[in-house]
């Protein structure tokens, strides 16, 4: 005799087995998406080389310049220059205040005050190569930024004075920035003060007036006050620069811009 068939057991086998499909395909679905899940970009990386405090730069037109300096292994130079900051690409240089003896490696700056005097004396066993950014005055834009043996390339300087520099203390910065690969850019700003760019390494993009351009390494940018702009990395590589910056004590260096105000 044939046994009847229980209807409520089937009914519930099929039911589970419909369920852990169901859990199944959603824990495939969540897989898949969590794969295709793209992270938030980087933020910009940033270090201060080095900084300092001016009582004022508004008593005379100010223009920026920036050299390379090359002195021979064990060799010594001497300085007195206008206000600025060293950043040390290689090597190593000592520099000397009379009593003050401070030794900087690659990667390393330190700020120079106007005219103070110091002497340079690089490594025993390896050249000496640095960038020397500069505020100068009219009258001594073609100073000597050291002296023999030392070797110096002019690199840049603005064809006419910072614009809308205010009286009263200033901060004067280095500080290395790092995009990260396929940074979009940043919202437009502006400059309360000026800096100029040079970038060490990779190719970052900025954007002025919708318009973008490429700056590749060794390039020099200059950003007055009234240039608004935007800066990213579509490369593949981190894109690296300095920023020589000066803004009045007190106040941010960078100003956002709203998008409507930027066209």
């Amino acid at each position: 005799m044939s046994q009847p068939v229980n209807n409520s057991s089937e009914g519930a086998i099929m039911s589970r087995g419909s369920t852990v499909i169901a859990l199944l395909a959603v824990a495939i679905f969540a897989s898949s998406a969590t794969g295709q899940t793209t992270s938030a970009p980087q933020a910009a990386g940033r270090t201060v080389v080095a900084t300092a405090k001016l009582a004022g730069v508004a008593d005379a037109p100010i223009y920026f310049r920036a050299v390379r300096v090359t002195i021979p292994s064990a060799g010594k130079s001497s300085i007195s220059a206008d206000d600025g900051i060293i950043y040390q690409v290689s090597g190593s240089t000592t520099v000397s205040f009379g009593e003050e003896v401070k030794t900087i490696n690659a990667g390393d700056g330190l700020f120079i005050a106007s005219r103070r005097s110091a002497s340079l004396q690089a490594g025993a066993s390896e050249t000496s190569i640095y960038l020397h950014f500069l505020l100068v005055r009219a009258t001594d834009l073609d100073r000597p930024a050291a002296r023999a043996p030392a070797l110096v390339t002019e690199l840049y300087r603005t064809l006419a004075p910072i614009p809308e520099l205010k009286p009263g203390p200033h901060d004067l910065n280095l500080t290395r920035v790092t995009f990260p690969v396929h940074s979009p850019s940043n919202m437009p700003h502006h400059r309360t003060g000026a800096a100029l760019y040079n970038v060490l390494a990779g190719a970052g993009a900025i954007t002025v007036e919708g318009k973008t351009e490429v700056k590749a390494s060794g390039s020099f940018i200059y950003e007055p006050s009234t240039l608004v702009h935007q800066w990213g990395n579509p490369g593949d590589e981190p894109f690296t620069f300095l920023v020589f910056n000066i803004n009045p004590e007190g106040t941010a260096a960078v100003v956002p811009v709203p998008p409507m105000k930027a066209q």
